[in-house]
């Protein structure tokens, strides 16, 4: 994707880096959020794109790069993405059993083996609807299986052009019943989403670029869209408006804003690091929430513990770059995990 002397290409691939990494920061907010204040904290429906963002430019992904390889055999492009959604849910397991071994040690007297029973594990790789803190880096699940599905998807894919917006709607359709049935599923409406990157992947990036201009429109249906989730909260079909709407702004930002500030350049890098920076700041604040367990609602420990969380992030990603650049071991073992 790098080696292009597109200016188009060059351009959509810096706006997606400068996406993903203001994404990240985002995210920390919400998980800060999640783990010092609490789900009931007024403004938390405001961050509800985030999770949703990050399956959708994974879709987007998948068949803006992918897909457009037409000279690629479908299986080698089948094993590609199979390979990585299966990497990211075993990244998810692994994860999730070394916080579990960690938890006495970072909390003596609690055990989270007690926890782990059969409808955590339903919620974890099925509903996605999560009653406790018992599993984290949730996300992970669905767009291991995006990947996962999209790959064995690629042979039709080639073969009928409307695949991704039939099996779109299949989702969406599904999604919205349940909901309506008072059964959501956060996996599926997630998965939903990133289908629907899938299908967004498919627009030239030229009617992209193109349409991201129009500012006025954008922001008149972003306050539209701010106006509804204050008074209806975040259903389904909100959530979705909410991801698009969202991304449309942060792309149109990275598309038209200097790429050669410090800033911009710190916010690029997090975007090429997107999952090692999702998974490196739920680290930090698991273990700051461990340090300052008993320190209450205090006024320096949550401007510290934010403070702190948002530096190491960034500080963390700058370190995994140096590194990979210095050692070749270490460039192999990230290509391994990440890739």
């Amino acid at each position: 994707m790098l080696a292009t002397s597109s200016p188009v290409k060059q351009n959509r691939i810096a706006a997606l880096d400068f996406t993903k990494g203001a994404l990240v920061l985002f995210m920390v907010l919400y998980h800060w959020v999640n783990y010092f204040i609490g789900l009931e904290w007024p403004y938390y429906p405001y961050l509800r794109f985030l999770s949703p963002s990050f399956i959708f430019i994974t879709g987007f992904m998948v068949s803006s790069v992918y897909l457009s390889r037409q000279r690629v055999e479908s299986f080698d492009i089948t094993k590609r993405l199979v390979t990585r959604g299966l990497k990211i849910l075993l990244i998810f397991v692994l994860l999730n059993v070394g916080r579990i071994l960690a938890l006495p040690v970072l909390s003596p007297g609690s055990s989270a083996f007690r926890q782990v029973d059969e409808q955590s594990i339903v919620a974890a790789f099925l509903t996605g609807n999560f009653t406790t803190k018992i599993v984290s880096f949730s996300i992970l699940v669905p767009i291991g299986y995006l990947l996962v599905f999209s790959g064995l998807l690629i042979p039709l894919f080639r073969r009928f052009r409307w695949t991704s917006y039939v099996v779109f709607a299949l989702f969406f359709l599904a999604a919205s019943g349940l909901e309506l049935m008072e059964l959501p599923s956060m996996n599926l409406e997630i998965l939903s989403i990133g289908m629907m990157g899938v299908v967004m992947g498919a627009i030239p990036m030229e009617k992209i670029n193109k349409a991201v201009s129009h500012w006025f429109a954008i922001g008149i249906a972003y306050a539209l869209y701010t106006v509804a989730i204050t008074r209806y909260g975040v259903p389904f079909l909100l959530q979705i408006a909410g991801t698009f709407l969202t991304l449309i702004v942060l792309y149109a930002i990275g598309l038209f804003s200097s790429e050669k500030s410090r800033v911009r350049g710190t916010i690029d890098l997090l975007g090429k690091y997107s999952l090692f920076g999702y998974i490196f700041q739920i680290v930090i604040l698991q273990l700051l929430a461990a340090l300052f367990r008993h320190r209450g609602p205090d006024a320096y420990v949550l401007a510290g513990t934010f403070f702190g969380a948002f530096v190491l992030t960034i500080a963390g990603v700058e370190v995994l770059d140096r590194a990979r650049h210095a050692a070749a071991g270490i460039d192999r073992a990230y290509k391994l995990v990440f890739n």
